[in-house]
């Protein structure tokens, strides 16, 4: 069974963390409701004394973090005064003694928590707060990007229903598979990247707009997202901010899109790759 989005961001995070702070263990989870985070990812461990831990906000170090929605650290977790130790055992287990937890926080609203520890009562420095806050900032923005996949997904479904007859929904959908286009790059986990090209192929071929007959165009994935954002009107330095890319970079894209679906203008480049069904 593949594993699922948030483990696949998870994991990446937590190895980053181990990477660029020197901790040699990091652990994490996402939120099952508002109070309660479940330890699902563990990296460096020796032991599965913390995998499946359910930690409620304001309990353990963890806990707090997520109470406060703000890091915290302790030098020594099993004599610590500054926490709750409903946790001990699982943290003795694993032999940690200085510990920092990170708050993950979309919207203001805290949906996970990643931790970093040594097996050594030593003093955490800037360095390591800092590798452990860009961790958690890395699954801040994955989960904001599915989040904003699963929001253009949902208007894709609810408000089209006959496209030619609802011009304006599918000027909408268009917007939508602009927006995922640009997102595809965010999003590390393979399988979910399939999935959302996939879905963008089936909005450009729902629209209607192939005409039978045309020749075969095959664009490569950066010369569609350049033309995706070209047909909702936007200038090359627009395109290149909404898709990370340098303004020359778009404008390389752009030339060779409108040379292979044998264009000379950028209108002319939108209405072939509509035609020959790459664009809704």
């Amino acid at each position: 069974m593949p594993e699922s989005v948030d483990a696949v961001e998870m994991q990446a995070a937590l190895l980053r963390l181990r990477r660029t702070s020197g901790l040699p263990v990091a652990f994490g989870g996402l939120l099952s409701d508002t109070r309660h985070a479940r330890i699902a990812e563990l990296n460096g461990a020796h032991t599965a004394a913390l995998r499946g831990l359910v930690i409620s906000a304001g309990s353990g170090l963890g806990g707090k973090a997520i109470a406060l929605s703000r890091p915290c650290a302790v030098t020594d977790y099993h004599s610590s005064r500054h926490i709750s130790h409903e946790y001990d055992t699982a943290v003795a287990a694993e032999g940690l003694r200085s510990v920092v937890a990170v708050p993950v926080v979309v919207r203001r609203k805290v949906r996970g928590v990643l931790y970093g520890a040594l097996r050594e009562p030593l003093v955490l420095g800037d360095r390591t707060f800092d590798a452990a806050v860009a961790a958690a900032r890395d699954v801040e923005q994955a989960l904001a990007v599915r989040d904003e996949v699963q929001l253009l997904l949902a208007v894709t479904r609810e408000e089209v229903t006959d496209p030619r007859a609802a011009p304006e929904a599918w000027e909408g959908v268009r917007e939508a598979h602009r927006e995922l286009r640009a997102l595809v790059p965010k999003v590390l986990d393979p399988a979910l990247r399939d999935e959302l090209l996939a879905v963008c192929g089936r909005l450009a071929s729902a629209a209607g707009t192939r005409v039978p007959g045309s020749r075969e165009v095959q664009l490569a994935p950066r010369e569609l997202d350049v033309l995706s954002c070209v047909a909702a009107g936007t200038t090359n330095a627009v395109a290149a901010d909404r898709l990370g890319l340098r303004p020359e970079t778009v404008k390389g894209y752009l030339r060779s899109a409108m040379r292979k679906l044998g264009a000379h203008t950028r209108l002319e480049a939108v209405v072939a790759a509509r035609r020959a069904g790459l664009l809704p």
